[in-house]
């Protein structure tokens, strides 16, 4: 069935895109300001332009078919990009009242945090900063959903991805900014006997490790590199957070794989040491990732400008750290 786009009535996607997210005919309405049987009547109309049934009642609410749930991701986003695009390009960080959502580590947020704090003090009084924990190594899903306004951090997998959907001419939903390049260290207490000198890779196999793994799968890409070369550790404990490994380590002789940056920046006192790894490992690219639809959204741009330049604030200060700050 063909469309005349040119007498479609963009109130009925907007009808539609509530419907969709509430699931429910009557939540939408009300979210809409509009009467329930005018909500029915608009998703009636879109029916029958789009030869579709689109939602079936199911319980107190509608259940959307396969050809509405492809449809709503193009429907949203071109909504969201139509209002950024008519609302107001201006944004004046000190009297701005925008809540933002981030999600990133403990680690990248240690690093970020303190400067934000201070630039939304003297900057942007009235502006929130909501920090979730990052979880996930793609967090694109969250971004699509709208449950984050950015995301930062180590995401080779989806930055690969994403570079090879430009390179085969495909179309961008999100776009990225990197803010610094690292590499990892290997930490330890000072009393440690491989604390002295240069550490060795039979030292480093022959040690007991704890692995900071978010699932608690004892296998890391430490493991990777040193199963390419035919060597293999002992880990003999697994951490979900970079400040419980420093304190772990710090009171045993586990050894623990951390960004260099973060070991020198974290407050983890001066009983440990860092120790350069011996075997090769992927340098640390720390991205922010957003959706293309907030691209140019009144503040968006500030709050990514701030956090790029929190960041390399932070890194400044660090005493021969191993990090390149992106520009």
């Amino acid at each position: 069935m063909s469309i005349n786009f040119r007498t479609l009535d963009l109130n009925l996607l907007r009808v539609f895109d509530e419907v969709m997210a509430e699931r429910s005919i009557t939540r939408a309405a009300q979210n809409l300001s509009i009467t329930q049987p005018a909500a029915s009547n608009a998703l009636r109309r879109l029916r029958e332009a789009l030869g579709d049934e689109l939602v079936r009642r199911a319980g107190a609410g509608v259940e959307p078919t396969p050809r509405a749930l492809a449809l709503w991701p193009v429907v949203r986003d071109t909504l969201r990009q139509l209002e950024h695009s008519l609302a107001p390009a201006s944004f004046d960080p000190a009297t701005a009242d925008n809540v933002f959502t981030l999600a990133t580590a403990d680690a990248t947020a240690a690093e970020l945090l303190p400067g934000m704090a201070r630039r939304l003090a003297s900057e942007a009084p009235g502006v929130t900063l909501h920090v979730v924990p990052l979880t996930t190594y793609d967090p694109r899903p969250l971004l699509a959903g709208e449950e984050v306004d950015l995301a930062v951090g180590h995401f080779p997998a989806v930055m690969a991805d994403l570079t090879a959907r430009v390179q085969a001419g495909e179309a961008m939903a999100f776009e990225s900014h990197r803010l610094y390049v690292g590499r990892y260290g290997c930490l330890m207490r000072r009393g440690h006997p491989l604390a002295r000198g240069r550490l060795t890779l039979d030292g480093y196999c022959a040690a007991r490790h704890l692995l900071v793994s978010f699932s608690g799968r004892p296998w890391g890409f430490v493991d990777e590199a040193l199963a390419a070369i035919g060597r293999q550790r002992r880990v003999a404990m697994t951490a979900n957070q970079l400040f419980t490994a420093g304190r772990v380590v710090a009171g045993s002789d586990l050894l623990t794989v951390l960004p260099r940056h973060f070991a020198d920046m974290a407050v983890l006192g001066d009983g440990l040491v860092v120790r350069d790894m011996p075997l090769e490992l992927p340098a640390i690219h720390i991205d922010m990732l957003w959706h293309r639809r907030l691209h140019g959204a009144p503040g968006h741009d500030w709050l990514r400008r701030a956090l790029a330049q929190s960041a390399g604030e932070a890194l400044a200060r660090l005493p021969g750290a191993a990090v390149e700050v992106a520009p």
